[in-house]
């Protein structure tokens, strides 16, 4: 603690003449007051004191202090505690000795450093005791995690115990970059090769058609096997439905299983890979998977009725069915005896038509709310359209037709068109579309205008008009095949073409979600995941609300029961309900608005991750290599009371001592006020006792 002024320190000698002229005047100059002399000279001592005091805090005086702190070097010791450090033959040496030994270092630590102890896995976690049961490692996302929690500390180092086994995230290597303390690695595990069979990935669709086959495909892997023979079988619901003997060639093998399953029912369905175990193999945790198929009771059903045979018809059933969930039925009008309400999405091919009328079926699908696509061509009836509540009239008095070629409307929204299509579309060919007066409605979407010549018009080639009950689409011209040609000409594929139809049908053919209360989430999730749902709850104007409680009831395959409250959001509601086991699971959801209770259900998956076990192998290069980057060490468990000597050594791994310097105004302290005070006070007593004022 010092004082310290703006001015030389010299200056005080001001202060201190002051201080004597005015206490000399005031007490040995006047001779009106008669004090005794002992009186006389303690009153001159009060008022000097006053008097320098305040003169010295005019010259701005700061009073310095300086604080001194230390902080240990902090260790963070991190800890793998993934599935993959107990497979193999030491798993009880890492349940039981291991830990013993890590608690007697951490100790012996602990007199000179900070530790700091994590465990990591598919996540981070301040923890002492370590399950090895994380399902994913991801080595980088616990450095970056680092990286952000010790930013400015004084970390000495991190001791990361691992196998070096990383399946999640990026190289450790790289992230490692951003590292400025040195990272010694603890080699678990064993990098000898065991005799041991696994499946390594399968490949599948999530998403099945019921009556149809699907494709699967097995990944088999095998270490020091060569001559065993296994079994792979694929089972549903403990029915096998395929298998095959597979016989390991080489000591390193690996084969492709490639099949096709028939989808037989509805519903989230369970198949189970299993390759049977081998005698003295490692671990035959490895050699099953699980896998989970949503198997849809029906694709989306197109149907294209047309007045007469045309090029048009064969070009949007061919982009159409390039989406494998769409599944097209096409017939001449005169030809067809279905029943509409079977349709998901009405196609009509220049009708209604000159000839024919086709006024019973647009009103059935209008009756059944199944929208409806126009084709308008030279044999439509446009009298008759123009009755459709399509968004569109054409008002024409005579049978002319103009060649118009699409232009995109940059403003539409109702889905969106990737830039490669839209260049592709300024190529298209012209559509023959009727002359005449266009007229649309405000609440019409214009996808395309027409050009004609050289002139871009208002006149909408192809729209969308979307009223409370229904949606319509119009294509205002025929002659749409000669797009796909030319789009096979310029690019040698199809796919703006069909980018073009597909979002068209797929705008079309999606129902709107009308409900006053919905439950919405993912279909599947791993079993590390949350299972996490959204809820929208609606009143009667369609206004979002969270007001009510929503109740859910998530149900697992034997039947036990789950309840759970949704919290509420800003104008919404959520539900986190953790990570459930690995099952198949429903749910029923309900909300109460006034005297109305509004439900809703669903199903989905919690599907099982096995990738800890799919290699056993340790990788020590990696820990090496990430050691000597970082300027550490790379030492094994049987080495691990040499740790605490190894660091003591290093030199860059010391206490650090931080100085911080504070100044404070003298003014400003409380107890400067109460001297003058004091002072100032007790000259004016002792002169009033002695008859003065």
């Amino acid at each position: 603690m010092s004082l310290i002024t703006e001015y030389p320190g010299w200056f005080f000698i001001f202060c201190i003449a002051l201080g004597l002229l005015y206490a000399g005047i005031l007490y040995y100059k006047n001779k009106r007051e008669e004090f005794s002399l002992n009186t006389n000279r303690w009153l001159a001592v009060f008022r000097f004191l006053t008097i320098v005091i305040i003169s010295f805090l005019l010259l701005s005086p700061l009073l310095k202090n300086v604080f001194r702190s230390t902080e240990k070097p902090i260790i963070i010791f991190a800890q793998d505690n993934s599935e993959s450090i107990i497979i193999g033959n030491d798993s009880a040496y890492y349940k039981n000795e291991y830990p013993r030994i890590l608690s007697e270092t951490a100790r012996d630590l602990e007199s000179d450093y900070e530790v700091k102890t994590y465990s990591f896995s598919d996540r981070i976690t301040d923890n002492e005791t370590f399950s090895f049961d994380g399902k994913q490692t991801d080595i980088s996302a616990f450095f970056d995690e680092m990286i952000t929690r010790f930013s400015n500390r004084n970390v000495g180092a991190i001791v990361l115990a691992s196998d070096g086994i990383y399946n999640k995230g990026q190289n450790p290597l790289y992230t490692s970059d951003q590292i400025k303390f040195p990272v010694y690695t603890l080699a678990l595990g064993d990098t000898a090769m065991h005799k041991d069979a696994f499946v390594s990935k399968v490949n599948f669709n999530r998403i099945a058609f019921l009556g149809n086959d699907f494709p699967m495909e097995i990944i088999l892997g095998a270490n020091m096997c060569n001559g065993n023979k296994s079994t792979l079988t694929v089972s549903k619901g403990g029915t096998i439905v395929f298998s095959k003997n597979i016989t390991f060639q080489s000591d390193q093998y690996f084969e492709t299983v490639k099949l096709q399953l028939e989808a037989k029912e509805a519903g989230m369905r369970r198949y189970s890979i299993k390759l049977t175990p081998l005698e003295d193999e490692i671990s035959a945790t490895n050699n099953s998977q699980d896998v989970f198929v949503d198997i849809l009771d029906a694709k989306q059903k197109i149907l294209i009725l047309a007045a007469s045979p045309h090029p048009d018809i064969s070009a949007l059933r061919t982009a159409i069915e390039s989406n494998y969930n769409y599944e097209v039925t096409e017939s001449l009008f005169g030809d067809f005896t279905g029943e509409i309400k079977s349709f998901n999405l009405l196609i009509l091919h220049q009708l209604p038509g000159r000839k024919i009328n086709a006024g019973g079926v647009i009103d059935k699908a209008n009756a059944n709310k199944i929208p409806i696509l126009y084709i308008v061509g030279s044999q439509s009836n446009l009298l008759r359209f123009n009755d459709m509540n399509t968004g569109l009239q054409i008002i024409t008095d005579q049978s002319g037709f103009n060649e118009s070629v699409p232009v995109f409307n940059s403003d539409f929204s109702l889905f969106t068109v990737s830039e490669s299509t839209q260049k592709a579309i300024e190529s298209f060919p012209p559509l023959v579309a009727p002359f005449g007066e266009y007229n649309t409605l405000n609440s019409a979407n214009t996808l395309f205008y027409q050009q004609i010549g050289s002139l871009v018009t208002s006149f909408p080639l192809v729209l969308f008009n979307q009223s409370l009950n229904n949606k319509t689409g119009v294509i205002a011209g025929e002659g749409i095949w000669k797009w796909r040609l030319q789009d096979y000409l310029r690019n040698e594929n199809h796919n703006a073409f069909n980018e073009v139809i597909t979002k068209i049908i797929q705008f079309l053919s999606v129902k709107v979600d009308k409900s006053f209360f919905r439950v919405e989430g993912e279909n599947n999730f791993l079993e590390n995941e949350p299972v996490i749902f959204d809820a929208e709850v609606y009143n009667q104007s369609y206004e979002l609300i969270n007001d009510p409680e929503v109740e859910i009831t998530i149900i697992n395959n034997n039947g036990d029961t789950y309840p759970f409250v949704f919290g509420k959001t800003a104008n919404a509601h959520q539900l986190n309900a953790g990570i459930l086991p690995v099952d198949n699971y429903t749910f029923d959801a309900k909300v109460r608005v006034g005297d109305k209770i509004y439900t809703d259900n669903g199903a989905f998956t919690v599907s099982p991750l096995n990738i800890e076990a799919v290699n056993t192998i340790a990788d020590h290069n990696l820990l090496y290599q990430l050691a000597r980057k970082t300027n550490g060490e790379m030492i094994y468990p049987d080495n691990l009371d040499k740790l605490p000597e190894l660091l003591r050594e290093r030199e860059d791994i010391t206490t650090i001592t931080y100085t911080q310097k504070k100044y404070n105004e003298l003014v400003n302290i409380p107890w400067i006020l109460v001297l003058i005070l004091a002072l100032l006070s007790t000259e004016w007593f002792i002169r009033k006792r002695g008859g003065s004022y």
